[in-house]
């Protein structure tokens, strides 16, 4: 008995440390981020390197959000993601349903297809997108990106709605049809409504993929009325000069719209993908 309690207590210290290991991996960069984010230019470049700003200062949050185009680039990226979000949440789940909740030839096909769409890289089709793209005069337009973005965020919204939508019993869907409802009725009226913590995650993820998608920002828009924070960030770097104050108060500022949005929908989240987690 002595020698099983001491093993269970060895074991829980073992997986504590090893929890604020982790822990200490994942969140140093970002503490980093922040303290640097408080320190004036003179002490970011002392040596050695201070763990906490001696006098904090907020010039580079101020010299970020008024000295420069940075939130018009922050507004630019919210409404691209915002845009995505919604039509991604939409497409997958009108595309979702049927593969999940239907029998039609084809449908194991278009399943694998889906699947196979959203593990493309974006760098082999960045090029073919600026073709079309700039045939239809969507270069440099936030238009432009919300259609460049759907590319990616579609199929995986519609792969991870499949799963979830697998979980539901079918027998909703036939007492619905029975009633006189339609197939989009049943899907709107019956089967959403309980795959509300799945359609909070899909659109968390499709609204994250958005906001930090880089390449296609920088290759698709250069001008500052449709620039992105992520693509206006790169701005700060001259050549082999940063201006590092305001490159992560900047950061600090693109990450907090993001960490607000996970903190408040982590029960939907959890819920979410321990549901699609699960084939039905």
């Amino acid at each position: 008995m002595v020698e099983r309690t001491r093993t269970i207590v060895v074991r829980r210290i073992v997986t504590a440390i090893g929890i604020l290991c982790i822990l200490a991996w994942s969140l140093a960069p970002v503490y980093w981020v922040v303290v640097t984010s408080l320190k004036t230019s003179q002490e970011i470049y002392s040596i050695p390197p201070t763990l906490l700003p001696r006098a904090p200062t907020l010039d580079n949050y101020r010299d970020a959000l008024f000295g420069s185009q940075f939130a018009r680039f922050v507004l630019n990226s919210f409404v691209v993601a915002l845009g995505v979000t919604a039509v991604s949440a939409v497409i997958g789940a009108l595309t979702a349903y049927p593969i999940s909740r239907m029998s039609f030839p084809g449908r194991a096909t278009s399943a694998r297809l889906i699947v196979a769409a959203y593990l493309l890289p974006p760098s082999l089709l960045f090029i073919p997108l600026f073709i079309v793209l700039q045939r239809l005069g969507l270069i440099d337009t936030r238009i432009g990106l919300v259609l460049a973005y759907l590319t990616f965020t579609v199929p995986f919204c519609t792969w991870m709605l499949i799963g979830y939508f697998r979980t539901i019993p079918k027998e909703l869907d036939e007492a619905a049809l029975m009633d006189g409802a339609s197939r989009l009725q049943t899907l709107t009226r019956v089967v959403l409504p309980i795959a509300t913590p799945g359609i909070a995650v899909v659109a968390l993820f499709a609204f994250t993929h958005a906001w930090n998608e880089f390449l296609y920002a920088l290759v698709y828009v250069y001008s500052n009325t449709s620039k992105t924070f992520t693509a206006g960030l790169s701005g700060l770097v001259m050549g082999d000069t940063f201006i590092w104050g305001e490159l992560m108060a900047s950061s600090v500022i693109a990450i907090a719209p993001i960490l607000i949005i996970y903190i408040a929908a982590q029960k939907y989240i959890v819920e979410g993908l321990a549901a699609g987690s699960v084939k039905g």
